[in-house]
């Protein structure tokens, strides 16, 4: 299983407290050259309540150095 269906699935959201999400991806500009020539070189993955669309942004490259899912999942929720 992908790390974005087990964040989905392991989320539960701190505003209504409904267990499970979904999640997508987006790139934004970052500062200096990058901004200047619009280059999206920043990227991120969102997890949101399908409950109450509350929306927890995290850095995809952090999540994806840590050295397994598993790791990640237990940082994100204290597990």
């Amino acid at each position: 299983m992908e790390f974005e269906q087990q964040l989905a699935q392991k989320f539960t959201c701190p505003k209504c407290k409904k267990q499970g999400g979904e999640t997508d991806s987006f790139a934004a500009t970052g500062t200096g050259f990058a901004r200047f020539f619009d280059v999206q070189n920043k990227r991120f993955i969102t997890v949101s309540c399908t409950n109450c669309g509350y929306t927890e942004v995290y850095n995809e490259r952090v999540m994806k150095s840590k050295t397994s899912v598993g790791d990640v999942l237990d940082f994100i929720f204290g597990g």
